[in-house]
């Protein structure tokens, strides 16, 4: 009984890994490498279900890259048995989460889960630096020990921690590194990805495009410093009016980008219009100086019989209309 329960075991690990091996070669990003290899751990742990977080610095918090039997979790990256085994930066485990006052329960108030057990496991990118987690819960024959349950989950582990890290190398590249933001690649990448029911016409999608006015006169006066103060200043301003499902991007030089699925050209307009009044009645204070800053719009309704760029152009002649106009305007 023991050998066939051990056989069908190692032909779940051969199924998944054979999924794993021909499913990268298909994979538009990592989520599927995550989800495969997130399987790989709970078979090999011997768990109920299985959670590979990714640690997001950058907003401080923590998410789920790929968790069986929920959808994808938010939670502080200072909360949670996760955040703790990233703190300390030490394998957590517990047999008995609902007395451990580390363990967030809503998940389980939500879906009516019970949780018995949890190990989490942290991971590292190359230099060392902490970057996400592996957690397992409900040992299926009883509870988890440390020792024992590490060894059999550290493969898995590993190699979502070199998976993590390549997928962080890759956002890194569409981000640009002074205001955060996307940048132009990011954009063309989110056009592929998570906006490719728009080029196919099944889904609305607008987007303007922006630009700082006389931003050579600000670095000229104050200096380059206030400059790049000014350019985060922009940029914060402008991300902090979209939605969660809106991209905003630094496009090159001064000028920003958002696109705004499910949105109809009025609607980005009224948005547009907003962030050039907000922008206009809040002053940046930059290296000390007290700047007061304008910014010109240009807005289209992406045409799916178009070109990205041919769609960007369109948005972009109505911003230089605007800059030709007297500036500080939205024009469409």
């Amino acid at each position: 009984m023991e050998a066939d329960n051990s056989r069908q075991i190692l032909s779940q690990i051969y199924d998944i890994c054979d999924s794993l091996y021909f499913g990268m070669s298909k994979a538009r990003d990592h989520s599927e490498i995550f989800n495969y290899l997130t399987e790989l751990g709970k078979v090999l742990a011997g768990a109920d279900r299985a959670s590979f977080w990714k640690w997001d610095k950058r907003h401080h918090e923590l998410w789920t890259a790929s968790a069986t039997g929920t959808d994808k979790i938010v939670i502080p990256d200072n909360s949670g048995l996760v955040g703790k085994a990233l703190r300390e930066k030490r394998v957590i485990v517990t047999n008995d989460p609902y007395n451990d006052p580390d363990f967030n329960a809503s998940v389980d108030k939500k879906t009516g889960y019970v949780t018995r057990s949890v190990l989490v496991m942290p991971v590292t990118d190359i230099n060392g630096e902490y970057i996400g987690a592996f957690q397992i819960i409900n040992k299926l024959d009883g509870g988890f020990e440390e020792e024992r349950d590490v060894r059999k989950l550290s493969m898995a582990a590993l190699i979502c921690g070199i998976a993590l890290e390549s997928e962080t190398f890759q956002e890194a590249s569409m981000r640009d590194r002074l205001t955060g933001l996307k940048n132009r690649m990011g954009f063309y990448h989110d056009f592929s990805g998570k906006y490719s029911k728009v080029l196919d016409g099944s889904k609305p999608l607008s987007m303007f495009i922006c630009d700082i006015d006389k931003f050579k006169r600000v670095n000229d006066t104050y200096g380059h410093n206030a400059g790049d103060e000014v350019l985060k200043f922009m940029s914060s301003l402008v991300e902090s009016c979209a939605r969660t499902e809106d991209g905003v991007y630094r496009w090159g030089g001064e000028e920003f980008i958002m696109l705004m699925p499910d949105t109809t050209l009025d609607e980005c307009v009224k948005m547009a219009e907003s962030i050039r009044a907000k922008l206009e009645a809040t002053p940046c204070n930059a290296e000390g100086n007290i700047i007061n800053l304008t910014a010109s719009f240009g807005c289209c309704a992406f045409d799916p019989s178009k070109t990205i760029e041919e769609n960007v152009s369109v948005a972009d002649g109505h911003l230089y209309n605007a800059k030709e106009t007297g500036r500080n305007k939205v024009l469409y």
